[in-house]
């Protein structure tokens, strides 16, 4: 741990009894209380996440939208400001080289907010595409610390410590807003399946915002919540997960994910290995009796692999255990499928995803 990366919130979490685990190069919680716990105060009143490992890229300048356009997937036309939009960056081949959000300012100035772990990766990679545009590049990632404020009882917590009023649409932000007397942007998106926001502020006012957020909190049942739950709350959404179901071996085509992929619309990088359907899909799986599926188990269909498990957990909102998985295209509607867990066939059903899904 000594040679990891550390947050502005360190500090705070060692405080509050935080699991400190090597997570990508950072130090961060893996839980305070329990996972379950804090699983289900997101899914029933509200959790509070450090996500301040994230990176933040400042793309601008008169050509900062068509550079985004051609290094981008999804189609930025008609993305007004204080608008967020997910997209993904892909190599020639269609392998993923990240998915990111993207928040428009205005015509010239966008964030993208980018996996912690791909930081530097891509902020190399746009800047080796940027020649011939008018476009500046920045990594601003140091600059910030970023809270996820996420559940059902996010918005009845944060309104009060705003001298403002707080996105109302999904995927749209305010810019400037004074949370707690601290400058923030304030976003209305999350990885948990669940409302809620997401804050990014200066480093130095991230233990500050945190503590106010916590303390405003009590009263509703907020609970810190750490990488456990994170990844618990994401895969009972079937949200993918870079290095899981996303890889430079993995198109975000094959991973079920072509709404943020608009092939018709423009050109970008990667665009012609996307137009053809894909020879591998992505399933969601229910394990039939007992076991776990975890990543890098094969996928059996009638005793043959046919792919491979990309996550697998026990769910605590839904009871027993779930698993997504790449599979070859020409089996992905079939019905039974097995897992090799150690030499042992494990039955698994198809199912629908999310697993999960807020009413």
């Amino acid at each position: 741990m000594e040679n990891c990366k550390r947050t502005p919130l360190y500090q705070t979490h060692i405080k509050l009894g935080g699991k400190m685990v090597d997570f990508g190069g950072w130090a961060l919680p893996v839980q305070y209380s329990s996972i379950l716990d804090e699983h289900r105060a997101v899914r029933e009143n509200a959790g509070l996440f450090d996500v301040s490992h994230m990176g933040e890229i400042l793309v601008s300048g008169k050509d900062a939208f068509a550079f985004l356009q051609l290094v981008l997937t999804n189609d930025l036309t008609g993305l007004m400001d204080n608008r967020c939009r997910y997209s993904f960056i892909c190599y020639e081949n269609g392998g993923t080289v990240d998915d990111v959000i993207v928040y428009r300012k205005n015509e010239e100035s966008y964030l993208i907010v980018v996996n912690a772990s791909n930081t530097d990766k891509d902020f190399e990679w746009l800047k080796s595409h940027a020649d011939g545009f008018d476009a500046k590049i920045e990594n601003q990632s140091a600059d910030f610390a970023q809270l996820a404020l996420q559940g059902p009882r996010a918005q009845e917590i944060l309104a009060p410590l705003c001298e403002g009023e707080l996105p109302e649409k999904s995927y749209s932000f305010v810019e400037e807003l004074a949370v707690a007397g601290i400058s923030c942007l304030v976003s209305r998106t999350g990885y948990t399946g669940e409302d809620g926001f997401e804050l990014y502020c200066a480093a130095n006012d991230g233990a500050a915002l945190h503590a106010a957020i916590l303390e405003a909190g009590k009263a509703f049942g907020l609970l810190p919540c750490g990488l456990g739950a994170r990844d618990t709350l994401r895969f009972e959404a079937a949200m993918p997960l870079y290095g899981h179901e996303l890889t430079a071996d993995i198109t975000p085509r094959e991973a079920g994910l072509g709404f943020a992929i608009k092939v018709d619309n423009k050109d970008f990088i990667g665009r012609q290995a996307l137009i053809d359907p894909p020879k591998r899909k992505r399933i969601g799986l229910k394990i039939v009796g007992r076991g776990i599926a975890r990543e890098g188990y094969a996928v059996l269909f009638d005793g043959k692999p046919v792919g491979v498990v990309t996550s697998g957990s026990p769910s605590p909102t839904l009871g027993g255990n779930y698993a997504m998985a790449l599979v070859d295209a020409c089996v992905a509607n079939e019905e039974r499928f097995a897992i090799d867990v150690r030499g042992r066939a494990l039955e698994a059903e198809r199912v629908k995803t999310p697993f999960y899904k807020r009413i």
